[in-house]
């Protein structure tokens, strides 16, 4: 099965689908075991130290042929080390994150690679193509991790950015099966950027009980903490109760906040402690009821979508 869209034209891979670039989740194996069955893996630099990032650019290189990217979180201190390490190993795609766009965008063009930012309202896209980007991932609340405090959901963003824009836009947030794809394709992405379901697989580098927690979680599993410290979609569990707490305890304290999420989300996500670690997670947890191989995850992910296209045609009575 093939797709083709903007998305698998400018990536150079058969089906739009990207694995997120995940802190503490996506190291070389699940970027190279996605970009090797059709879509296109990202390395989340995220959770690493600029030898390490590098160390995992070199593996995932030796890996996989295929297009692969990192993902740079900008607002990171250590930000120009990583993006030095991505120009000079060479990335052939950068997907950036949570700061300005254009900050390294002419280093990263000036080495012919394809540059995308993540985005969660219509303003933050517009920017990112005015200073150059080549695509955008439009991200809803519903997505794990830190989110725009505007609240906006996929299903209501998506297709207001494709309205705006003129690059290609991914749809990410809840999405995490077939049906989830379709959906995204028909209110006009060109792709979409999937997390929590990369994250429950065998080649995730999470630790096995934060993967259990996953395909544990029910619809109602999520809740947003750290609102007053960069808004945070979580499993719910000891940790996420006590966060809220304290928010509620003393709103404007953002200092105690930091501290009490500092290193929390290596806690629960790569050391496993389920109970006091940080779960990122989005509300497509609730689909997840199993931790597979990426490639028996793209065997259901096509037969999903196989599916879906066939009953859309149903409806249609020419």
């Amino acid at each position: 099965m093939k797709l083709e869209t903007k998305v698998t034209k400018l990536f150079n891979i058969e089906l739009p689908i990207i694995q997120a670039g995940m802190v503490w989740v996506s190291g070389w194996e699940l970027a190279a075991a996605t970009s090797n069955n059709g879509g296109l893996g990202l390395i989340g630099a995220g959770s690493m130290k600029p030898e390490i990032l590098r160390e995992h650019i070199s593996k995932c290189k030796a890996a996989t042929a295929k297009p692969f990217g990192v993902n740079l979180p900008l607002l990171r201190g250590d930000a120009e080390e990583l993006a030095q390490v991505i120009l000079e190993e060479n990335v052939p795609v950068v997907f950036t994150s949570a700061g300005h766009p254009g900050k390294f965008i002419e280093r990263f063009k000036s080495k012919g690679m394809i540059v995308v930012h993540v985005v969660s309202s219509v303003k933050h896209a517009l920017k990112a193509e005015s200073v150059g980007c080549d695509a955008v991932v439009g991200e809803g609340f519903e997505a794990g991790g830190h989110n725009g405090p505007d609240e906006i959901t996929t299903f209501a963003l998506i297709p207001q950015i494709v309205d705006a824009v003129k690059i290609p836009v991914i749809a990410a947030g809840g999405i995490a099966d077939g049906r989830g794809i379709v959906a995204a394709l028909a209110l006009g992405a060109e792709g979409v950027q999937i997390g929590t379901r990369f994250a429950a697989t065998i080649e995730s580098s999470a630790h096995e009980n934060y993967k259990n927690e996953i395909v544990k979680a029910k619809d109602n599993s999520t809740t947003i903490i750290l609102r007053r410290a960069g808004f945070a979609r979580t499993l719910k569990n000891e940790f996420s109760e006590l966060a809220i707490q304290q928010e509620l305890k003393a709103p404007d304290d953002v200092k105690t906040l930091i501290k009490l999420s500092d290193k929390k989300e290596r806690l629960g996500i790569f050391e496993g402690d389920a109970k006091n670690g940080m779960l990122e997670a989005g509300q497509g947890a609730g689909l997840i009821n199993e931790v597979i191989s990426v490639e028996e995850l793209f065997v259901k992910f096509k037969k999903e979508i196989e599916e879906a296209f066939e009953r859309l045609n149903g409806f249609r009575n020419d």
